[in-house]
């Protein structure tokens, strides 16, 4: 299958490691690892509290820096909260929004919406988790993610498209060892493309990368990105794992 975009891979550290001397290790053998590729992007989403020590360890290295999470609002009494100008400041390039782990929260799609426009406006990157918890007989599940794609999307202009990434990740394989197969995550690849141009056109919808999470690893990430046809991958523990992240990106260079 002929790949339209560079492919990309994004590291989901959530709430690890828990000193600066771990974040060191595992950055020094990432930027060691990201010399030897120079087709695949790399992303590292650090816990906010690192983010401006990440930023200043990785230096002059290709690897970019995300957050896990942003408020939309620029300031204001919002106690607890990161906004977009914030962390722009501290390097941030790109920003995970609506995990399902942010959702269990209370994190709604039309949240996410206003966080995806938010991001666009401000030139910085979105990757918009979409997903379902379950895997109905009947396909019921497909209503979700279409919901959720159009929420996501519905205020932010189609040229600006191309900034824009999906991450698909279904609920029942984060954490749990589980995966979908290549042939789940195509399938679910094809549909949202399929959405896309529904709502959109065909030409904005080539322009989104569509990338894979969930229980990736060193052993499933060829077949995943060959036979499922997406553009990267989301990756949550083995992100933490300098050899096995390093093996994922090396996997699909």
């Amino acid at each position: 299958m002929t790949k339209h975009h560079a492919p990309l891979v994004v590291g989901n550290w959530k709430m690890n490691p828990v000193s600066l001397a771990e974040v060191k290790t595992i950055v020094t053998s990432l930027k060691a690892a990201s010399k030897k590729v120079n087709q695949v992007q790399i992303v590292i989403a650090p816990p906010t509290l690192y983010l401006m020590e990440v930023k200043k360890m990785l230096g002059t290295s290709s690897i970019g820096l995300a957050a896990q999470n942003v408020n939309q609002s620029p300031m204001g009494a919002q106690t607890g909260e990161h906004s977009i100008p914030m962390l722009a400041g501290a390097g941030v390039v790109t920003v995970i929004v609506g995990h399902s782990e942010r959702r269990a929260l209370g994190e709604t799609d039309e949240m996410v919406g206003a966080k995806v426009a938010a991001l666009i406006k401000s030139k910085l990157t979105p990757i918009i988790c979409i997903g379902e918890r379950d895997r109905d007989a009947q396909g019921n599940f497909f209503m979700l993610i279409e919901a959720q794609i159009k929420a996501a999307l519905m205020n932010v202009p189609k040229a600006r498209f191309k900034d824009i990434v999906i991450a698909y990740e279904p609920i029942w394989a984060i954490g749990t060892g589980k995966t979908a197969t290549a042939e789940d995550v195509n399938e679910m690849r094809l549909f949202i493309q399929k959405i896309l141009t529904k709502h959109f056109d065909r030409a904005s919808a080539g322009k989104i990368r569509i990338i894979y999470g969930g229980s990736v690893s060193a052993q499933n990430a060829t077949d995943l990105f060959t036979s499922g046809g997406v553009d990267g991958f989301l990756v949550g523990g083995a992100s933490l794992r300098p050899q096995e992240f390093s093996h994922i990106i090396h996997s699909i260079k």
